[in-house]
């Protein structure tokens, strides 16, 4: 099945990171995504850009609302996903246990194929 796993979090917490904190975190995420490559069970992988701007859309009664954003009303923002093929939720717990962070919030649900698009991989 095919797993997503969205990470919430303080930006301004993950900012005030010291290099061998950031180092650790991000030496764990690049394990894992390098482990479930080899697997044949890795998806996209996506952070959202720290600052940049965004916008919401709120739909109500009426026209949609377009807001300043880039957040919808949550206690941590969203900050990156995952995709990754699991056999069962543990063990899409256990890859999600692998990422962790303080302070992080790990969202991890199921998902089925709507439309896989056509985007080519991009490399900043």
């Amino acid at each position: 099945m095919l797993y997503s796993i969205l990470i919430y979090g303080s930006e301004a917490h993950v900012a005030a990171w010291a290099p061998d904190q950031e180092d650790d975190v991000l030496g764990r995420h690049a394990e894992l995504r390098q482990q479930l490559r080899a697997e044949g069970r890795m998806g996209p992988v996506m952070r959202l850009a720290p600052d940049a701007a965004g916008t919401v859309l709120r739909v109500g009664s009426g026209e949609p609302l377009v807001t300043d954003g880039p957040f919808a009303e949550t206690k941590e923002q969203l900050m990156g996903l995952y995709f990754l093929e699991c056999a069962t939720l543990d063990d899409a717990v256990a890859a999600a246990r692998r990422l962790s962070f303080e302070t992080g919030v790990f969202e991890i649900r199921p998902v089925v194929w709507f439309d896989p698009g056509m985007l080519p991989p991009h490399t900043p």
